[in-house]
């Protein structure tokens, strides 16, 4: 959610750390700030908005500080205005801090602080963790956060500062993602190495309950209980050309041009065709537990969730097996009937959703093996998992997932084929679904040749209040993809539904002014899509179908058309997103919406 980006080092840290939050801008936030350590004390600058207002504030302040942090929040605990916003200082303005998270017990502390002298200003948690601190301190930074942090309950990544303690920055991570970028005789701590980037590709990740004392020269990290850590020092292996534009108007736009490169980079090295079966040695699971699984979990939230919706329909399809697919943040707080051969797949882009993870950990108490599937190597779930597998599809800056979605939802194929192929699918069957797996990058290429096509639809719409999507089978999850989509870009409201219960309810709402996408493909239930079609155009509904190449009684019968390549129909969701992205894309443009950063959301959902 939030971004924080810190540095203690002999460059000026005032131009690096702005540089460092606008490459986090793609998280999601309502307001940024500043502190910096100067020879006169703290310097802090904050303002509600984008980081252009902040750069406006400190516009004409050569600050020679090489010591500061800074920040972008994400609101929870207070409106986004400029008092809220972080750094949050204590009453001396000798002590500032930035977070990330929620502290779950800031009534209590609040009622403690005040009853002991403090003047509490803002609506926010985080202030109350920097009186805390103050209240703590006896001299060692380190200490006093760690003392703070020792009666503090929820969930936080903090950088913390003091003009007490010129050249050292104390960090401190739980629940709330940190790593500590190592250079030259400089360090960088930020909640995402894409601050960094820029700087060192080497860096350590913290883990939940451990404190980073960070000078320019040297770190070190303990545990809140003041146990010494070993740190493992990570190399990270995006560069830096991968977090731009590269000439595209919007990250949504390049990412979705990005998928034929993010689909092969997925399949690379793990089909065999010789034995019609993928090789998945991440998982860590021997063939004969495979054959052993007697029901998957697939657990995940957002986007993931539906990448897990295609998934469960592809896998008992396919392997016969029994898959339950579950919103984490419900998994969590129920009681789910686990058993001994069952296995949970935790699905997350980042590998930092709260939800997930907190639903990964209770599925590991109860027993059972629990897998990933992750893009960002070094995440906390890519260290808890027993195994898993990575999607490999670079980093995703846009807000609304595009290209991980379709990465997700190839490795649930592979995990589906493989499943199949250690129980009854032949050789055969698995080199054809192998072979159609080869050929989908290609077709996704041609699909984006459709999009000026797209647009011109986009634009006949654009204005519209409503969208109602249908899809059967694989491609129901598609159609709740598709809606969310255009809700999360456009603010345009979007409902997906299963095609056949349109008419249990949805029908009310058909008229000439509501635009309806329906993904009706060559498959066995092709058919009964077209009949929900005809209800749809009996009611003066306007209708846009992502339909077979080579279809044409389809355009016969709806307003629009997309068509899409033929493929195995286990993999059809792989093709129908595609235009759906790009019509939310073009829609979102014409509207005049932030494509990137839509409103309200964040890119890692690192809170409750």
């Amino acid at each position: 959610m939030c971004g924080i980006v810190g540095y203690v080092g002999p460059q000026k840290a005032m131009p690096l750390l702005v540089k460092g939050l606008k490459r986090l801008e793609y998280r999601g936030y309502d307001s940024a700030g500043i502190a910096l350590l100067t020879d006169t004390g703290l310097m802090v600058a904050k303002s509600a908005g984008k980081i252009k207002k902040l750069e406006e504030l400190l516009a004409g302040n050569n600050i020679g500080s090489t010591h500061g942090i800074a920040h972008t929040r994400w609101a929870t605990h207070g409106e986004p205005t400029q008092l809220n916003a972080h750094p949050h200082t204590d009453a001396t303005e000798e002590i500032a801090l930035v977070h990330n998270g929620i502290i779950e017990n800031y009534r209590t502390l609040r009622e403690f602080l005040v009853q002991k002298g403090f003047e509490i200003k803002t609506e926010t948690d985080t202030e109350i963790l920097v009186h805390l601190i103050r209240f703590n301190y006896k001299g060692c930074l380190t200490e006093a956060v760690r003392t703070a942090l020792n009666q503090v309950e929820g969930t936080y990544g903090i950088a913390v500062v003091s003009s007490l303690h010129p050249g050292v920055l104390v960090a401190a991570r739980m629940g709330s993602p940190l790593v500590i970028g190592l250079g030259d005789h400089e360090h960088f701590v930020a909640s995402d190495v894409s601050a960094m980037l820029e700087h060192t590709n080497r860096v350590v990740y913290l883990e939940d309950g451990e404190i980073a004392t960070v000078t320019p020269d040297d770190y070190s990290i303990t545990t809140i209980q003041n146990v010494q850590i070993t740190p493992q020092i990570e190399e990270v292996t995006w560069t830096l050309d991968q977090i731009e534009k590269g000439g595209y108007d919007h990250f949504m736009l390049k990412e979705i041009h990005e998928q034929p490169t993010t689909l092969r980079n997925a399949i690379r090295g793990r089909l065999s065709f010789d034995e019609g079966m993928p090789r998945l040695n991440g998982l860590n699971l021997q063939y004969d537990q495979l054959r052993k699984i007697q029901k998957i979990i697939l657990t995940a939230c957002g986007t993931s969730w539906h990448a897990g919706l295609i998934g469960k329909y592809m896998i008992e399809e396919l392997a016969r097996v029994s898959v339950d697919v579950e919103y984490a943040s419900e998994f969590r707080y129920r009681s789910p009937i686990l058993g001994k051969n069952d296995i949970l797949f935790a699905i997350s882009q980042s590998g930092e959703t709260t939800d997930t993870l907190a639903a990964m950990r209770e599925a590991k108490k109860r027993g059972i093996t629990c897998l990933g599937i992750v893009n960002v190597v070094g995440s906390t779930m890519a260290r808890e998992t027993d195994g898993g597998v990575y999607i490999h599809a670079g980093p995703e800056i846009g807000v609304a997932s595009t290209k991980a979605f379709t990465s997700q939802v190839m490795v649930l194929s592979l995990i589906g084929t493989l499943l199949a192929r250690m129980r009854q699918m032949s050789v055969q069957t698995g080199q054809e679904i192998i072979e159609a797996m080869q050929n989908i990058p290609d077709q996704v290429e041609q699909i984006l040749k459709t999009s000026d096509q797209v647009e011109k639809i986009a634009r006949e719409y654009y204005k519209s209040n409503n969208f109602l999507y249908l899809g059967r089978g694989l491609n129901y999850p598609v159609a709740l993809e598709g809606a969310l989509k255009l809700k999360e870009i456009s603010y345009i409201h979007a409902e997906g539904y299963p095609a056949a219960e349109m008419k249990h309810g949805p029908i009310a709402l058909i008229d000439e002014n509501m635009p309806v996408v329906v993904i009706a493909l060559k498959d066995p239930v092709y058919d009964k899509v077209m009949s929900n079609i005809a209800e749809v155009k009996a009611r003066n509904g306007n209708v846009i179908a992502i339909a077979t190449e080579g279809d044409k009684e389809i355009a016969e019968r709806v307003n629009h058309v997309i068509y899409i390549p033929e493929t195995n129909r286990f993999l059809t969701p792989l093709l129908s997103i595609i235009p759906l992205q790009l019509l939310a894309y073009h829609i979102a443009v014409m509207r005049g919406c932030h494509v990137d950063q839509p409103r309200n959301l964040a890119k890692s959902v690192t809170v409750e």
